[in-house]
């Protein structure tokens, strides 16, 4: 399968027909397809939408993409956001039109969802050791001269198993050694030593093309400024010494890469410190969480907190829920549970309250659990809550957010959708 052009993939998901598949949306739309239900801009508060519902902030969408293509473009970074945090076409394609070199992506699934979408450079964040897989990769290198498509090895099985799978492929597979952040961290290897031993088991192969080193920094066991920063200079270190050994000698540039979404400051800072090597070097950044970034974990850990002046991301995602009872004073429920709310490192937080029309702070109210289909609400004496008020919590970690809901209306600040995301995962 070779990838359709963006335009005409895209004009796919727009034909797809609205039904029940799609939680949230108004029940009368039933039949229309997403583009003509887009095209009737209805307002997420008073157009039939059902409660919960999930909504991006259009304008803070258009802020976040926007930011982080400046960020990128003033540090001399290339940018591969990871697609796993959204799984949606039409952001990846949007990233791509912010300035994106390319996405990246985990596992096989997550590939096809790409390349059935128009996506042209991929970059996997995983070694990839299942014959299937990489029959179908190899496949579509094949086919397609314009697909980029480079992935981590972290062990000499792991290359081997590729080389067998991948056999007298006629476009070598393009692989980055991974270098682990540290003991006890996730995956990788772990030393220069292992490291040197994979690059060897590389080049002693048809099928693969050693083409750089990468890793990733979130991984860095009790991460601080310092730990991290000494992990990343590794990592550079490790591009310089085996540029050194003229391991990179059929590329036309060094790939190093890194960047979650908590520490890209650091990555920005160090790999200014790369030194010039003997190919241009492709300084790869691959924070994704920023997109529609959030209202807990993100929140706290920008980079942007600890550098005020290279700009803000703002939260995009709100939930709207509908109080369906309250039992007394001191409690309530709404009806949206761990079924549509990410759930996994913070709770949902109560932001605002909208009756009538009108729209409030939230004073007094806050989620202490999640069940399935209703939040628990903890009310304090100042709390104006009743059954029928729509409540908007925010979310933390989008890697869990867009994953619970296929189709995600995009809303304007007054409310207007004005377009609706369409999710894979």
């Amino acid at each position: 399968m070779t990838a359709d052009s963006p335009a005409e993939s895209l004009a796919r998901l727009a034909a797809e027909r609205v039904d029940h598949r799609f939680k949230g949306l108004p029940p009368d739309a039933d039949g229309l397809t997403v583009g003509e239900l887009a095209a009737q801009r209805r307002n997420l508060f008073t157009g039939g939408f059902a409660t919960p519902v999930l909504a991006l902030s259009a304008e803070r969408l258009e802020h976040n993409l926007r930011l982080m293509e400046t960020y990128a473009d003033r540090h001399g970074l290339a940018f591969a956001p990871h697609g796993k945090t959204s799984m949606a076409p039409q952001l990846f394609q949007r990233q791509i039109e912010h300035g994106a070199w390319g996405i990246t992506l985990a596992v096989p699934h997550q590939v096809r969802v790409a390349r059935a979408f128009g996506t042209r450079r991929v970059f996997l964040a995983n070694e990839l050791v299942d014959p299937a897989a990489l029959r179908w990769v190899s496949a579509e290198l094949d086919a397609d001269p314009e697909f980029r498509f480079v992935a981590y090895v972290d062990s000499v099985r792991g290359v081997e198993l590729m080389d067998a799978a991948l056999g007298d492929a006629r476009r070598p597979l393009d692989v980055v050694v991974e270098l682990a952040a540290g003991e006890g961290a996730r995956t990788g290897v772990r030393t220069e030593a292992e490291c040197a031993a994979v690059a060897d088991a590389v080049a002693g192969t048809r099928s693969l093309r050693l083409v750089g080193v990468a890793g990733y920094e979130g991984e860095v066991p009790k991460a601080d400024p310092e730990r991290v920063t000494a992990w990343l200079r590794r990592l550079v270190a490790l591009a310089a010494g085996f540029d050194e050994a003229g391991r990179f000698t059929d590329v036309d540039e060094i790939v190093v890469s890194a960047g979650g979404s908590a520490w890209f400051d650091a990555v920005a800072d160090v790999f200014a410190e790369i030194p010039e090597l003997s190919r241009p070097v492709l300084k790869l950044l691959r924070s994704g969480a920023y997109v529609s970034h959030d209202d807990g974990h993100y929140r706290k850990l920008t980079p942007f907190n600890r550098v005020p002046e290279e700009g803000a991301l703002e939260p995009a995602f709100r939930l709207w829920t509908q109080v369906v009872s309250r039992p007394s004073a001191e409690q309530a429920f709404v009806n949206a549970g761990k079924r549509d709310a990410a759930y996994d490192l913070d709770l949902p937080f109560a932001q605002v309250i909208r009756r009538d029309g009108a729209e409030r702070p939230a004073t007094g109210v806050s989620v202490t659990a999640l069940s399935d289909q209703h939040a628990w609400l903890s009310t304090t004496p100042e709390a104006d809550l009743e059954v029928g008020d729509w409540v908007g919590l925010g979310l933390s970690h989008p890697c869990t957010s867009f994953d619970k809901w296929p189709l995600i209306p995009v809303a304007e600040a007054d409310g207007t959708v004005v377009d609706y995301v369409r999710t894979f995962f």
